[in-house]
């Protein structure tokens, strides 16, 4: 039976529609609310690490034990996918910092492929430019031997890929209405700072919904090839 691990640091920020597309693919997932609950013993055929509101450089004392855990997949060889925090901790995990960025970045922007992303298995048949759906603040660097897949205007590395099966994206291509509705209600804060307010938000993104599932659907379906 093919497994999928799912890290949480959040209730509210799940696996969204990558859950779905890895049900369809015959996956089971398992979900662990790693500062509640701990490290699962393994990280199973694939790897997600979700987004949430704190920092990779809080002096939380699962942090740690949690960039090990991913450190240690990707040195196996799991497909593993870092989502906002999940991607600083990919990053972090990989020797790269992650600290504040200049502004935050709330809601639907532009990013660019970069010249190794225009020639990546997934993000190459990609339009470029395109819209992405962003919830964050920091922003991480590119770890040694990482390949730059996109940037945006605020954020210079959007994504990344480790390998050919460890990817960390700063966006959120998995979001789904009632999950954008909980960001704003659990992080009001954030929306402030923003600028923005929760009609706004759905306005723009309800339309983007099914074009980034397909994108997410495409990455999904790389990072699961090699377990079928």
């Amino acid at each position: 039976m093919k497994r999928a691990i799912c890290l949480q640091h959040a209730a509210f920020e799940g696996p969204g529609t990558f859950a779905d597309l890895l049900v369809g693919r015959g996956f089971v997932i398992s979900s662990h609310l790693v500062p509640e609950v701990g490290l699962p013993p393994d990280a199973g055929d694939v790897l997600l690490v979700m987004g949430g509101p704190i920092s990779v450089n809080d002096p939380e004392p699962w942090i740690e034990a949690e960039l090990a855990f991913i450190r240690a997949a990707v040195e196996n060889g799991t497909p593993v996918l870092g989502v906002c925090l999940g991607a600083q901790l990919l990053a972090k995990a990989l020797g790269a910092q992650v600290a504040p960025g200049s502004s935050v970045e709330i809601g639907m922007t532009p990013i660019n492929l970069t010249d190794q992303g225009r020639e990546d298995l997934v993000f190459g048949t990609l339009p470029d430019p395109f819209e992405v759906f962003q919830w964050h603040g920091e922003a991480f660097g590119l770890p040694d031997g990482a390949v730059p897949l996109a940037s945006s205007y605020l954020f210079p590395l959007q994504a990344f890929r480790f390998g050919s099966l460890a990817y960390g994206l700063l966006f959120h291509l998995e979001m789904q209405r009632d999950e954008i509705e909980a960001l704003c209600r659990e992080c009001p804060e954030d929306v402030t700072k923003a600028g923005q307010d929760l009609s706004s938000l759905l306005r723009h993104a309800e339309p983007h919904l099914p074009r980034l599932h397909s994108i997410a659907e495409r990455l999904i379906a790389h990072l699961t090839a090699p377990v079928h």
